[in-house]
């Protein structure tokens, strides 16, 4: 069983920055892939970002891409989103997801493990 807590969430004005980190409980953590995705009030769960068990390929969604930026310490078994250029419809609660596997993958329903999700609220 992978345990995940994500922390760095806050409030933040438009056009700012923020970087969430996720920190797992697995000691094989370099053989899991990692996810980002978010939940804004009344809306389906949605893909942010992905990076792959070694850091080396990575993928975002249209939303997010030239200003989030996904990368993991194994040796911390911690993923990072580092989030430029913050817009208030980046509001939402954000959730880190784990998966055994060396790719990418952009689906919720290919992640087997999640984090409780931590806040982010943008202000115009």
């Amino acid at each position: 069983q992978v345990q995940l807590a994500e922390s760095g969430g806050g409030w933040v004005q438009a056009g700012g920055s923020l970087r969430l980190s996720c920190a797992a409980s697995e000691r094989t953590f370099s053989r899991y892939a990692m996810g980002w995705f978010r939940q804004a009030p009344g809306k389906k769960r949605e893909f942010v970002a992905a990076i792959s068990w070694n850091g080396g390929a990575t993928y975002y969604s249209d939303s997010v891409k030239g200003r989030f930026t996904i990368s993991r310490d194994n040796a911390k078994s911690t993923v990072y989103l580092q989030m430029n250029s913050l817009k208030p419809e980046d509001t939402a609660v954000y959730y880190c997801a784990a998966r055994y596997g060396t790719a990418y993958y952009i689906s919720e329903y290919e992640y087997t493990y999640w984090g409780r999700g931590t806040q982010v609220t943008v202000s115009s």
